[in-house]
């Protein structure tokens, strides 16, 4: 490392606020699906931002479309229309079969707003306010008080208790473990179509059955946070989609702006109308147009670029590299993962083999300390996965031998 990146780490380290155990290098730039720190140090990125740049780094035509909407409009508040707006929810109704679109900065404002419109939804119905939702455990939805009022991870909780009341975890894939939790006040069941930080577990179609059914038959909520797991990242635009299990409300982020801040939840047109109304939520920067301008640019260029095919393809392959590290590595338990949401489960912590990998040019990042995440951008090829293999089984044999 050069004494100016190191400066610049040392300034940080004195600047910002340490919520954060950062990695030892400042990135500079990126191109592809690489990235390049201040250095000039190249390395290939199968983290892209945790599931957000999923065009890759630098892509013309997206950086086009941002510019040319920049020098239109930035902003002007929802009290008014704009025109990227409209078409980003469009594109939106018709990419995920859903209603209505309300637009947030994060993924955790989304959360934020689908459980909002849970409780609006049975508070219309009976007057009350002490309705109940039912997450799972070790989900994870976000970083704010309600988002993390419903992450089932009791760590992350535990200093900012009480949370917003009224939630009860159950156990993703164990419909009986979610039947026992339902009472006369259930108004919504959220979880994540697949668990990503809690270590990359899809949701099996049977339990999307049961739950889908439980729901429409006592009038519950079925709540799907499709964050992480959602814009292709297994290989259908959200991850119900491959299930045909139709959520009331979803969220979606991170890659549904590829690097803009940008989210968004949706619900059905029952839903709509039986919620949320003028006063009862907003947001001052949500729906701005440059966030929106991005949005309709990756929904073109997703199709256009046939990423979903590419998703299907490479993802296959991916996981099947990624077995081999099974077979061989004995302190490797197993895969698991749909398309490029991959995870290598080991049988230790994970943080020395993701240092040495980062040292050899591959960033990784992991899920919980003994899971090693994959979460590329969707572009990635065929050779891009075999370059990660052979870095990925020399970290592995060097830091354990």
């Amino acid at each position: 490392m050069s004494a100016a990146m190191q400066n610049y780490i040392d300034e940080a380290e004195k600047a910002l606020l340490h919520t954060y155990n950062r990695y030892q290098v400042v990135l500079e730039r990126g191109e592809g699906v690489y990235l390049y720190d201040m250095d000039g140090k190249k390395y290939l990125d199968f983290v892209s931002g945790i599931a957000v740049f999923a065009l890759g780094y630098h892509h013309q035509e997206y950086n086009d479309a941002l510019k040319e909407q920049i020098d239109k409009l930035i902003h002007t508040s929802n009290y008014y229309y704009n025109l990227p707006a409209i078409e980003a929810a469009k594109k939106l109704q018709k990419i995920s079969g859903m209603d209505r679109v309300f637009f947030t900065n994060s993924g955790a404002e989304a959360v934020e707003g689908a459980i909002k419109t849970a409780r609006k939804y049975a508070w219309l119905k009976d007057g009350c306010t002490d309705h109940e939702i039912i997450a799972m455990d070790h989900s994870f939805h976000g970083r704010t008080m309600g988002a993390l009022s419903v992450t089932g991870n009791p760590h992350y909780r535990e200093a900012f208790e009480p949370g917003i009341g009224n939630i009860r975890f159950a156990r993703l894939n164990d419909f009986e473990s979610v039947e026992a939790q339902v009472t006369d006040k259930t108004c919504g069941i959220l979880f994540e179509t697949v668990q990503g930080e809690g270590g990359i577990y899809p949701a099996t179609e049977e339990f999307m059955r049961k739950v889908r059914k439980l729901c429409d038959e006592r009038d519950i909520l079925m709540i799907l946070d499709e964050i992480q797991c959602g814009m292709g990242r297994t290989g259908t635009m959200y991850a119900w989609q491959r299930y045909g299990m139709k959520p009331d409300v979803m969220t979606t982020a991170k890659a549904l702006g590829c690097g803009v801040p940008v989210g968004a939840f949706l619900m059905t047109e029952k839903v709509g109308a039986h919620s949320l109304a003028a006063g009862d939520h907003g947001t001052t920067y949500g729906g701005n147009p440059l966030a929106c301008a991005a949005i309709c640019k990756v929904i073109d260029l997703f199709e256009r670029q046939k990423v979903l095919d590419n998703v299907g393809t490479v993802g296959d392959y991916l996981g099947g590299r990624l077995e081999e590290m099974v077979q061989e590595f004995d302190c490797v338990q197993e895969r698991r993962g749909l398309g490029m949401m991959q995870g290598l489960v080991f049988d230790r912590a994970v943080g020395d083999v993701i240092v040495k990998a980062m040292d050899k040019g591959l960033i990784l990042i992991n899920a919980g300390t003994n899971i090693i995440r994959f979460v590329p951008p969707l572009v990635i090829t065929k050779e891009h996965v075999d370059d990660m293999m052979v870095i990925l089984r020399e970290s592995i044999g060097e830091v354990y031998g």
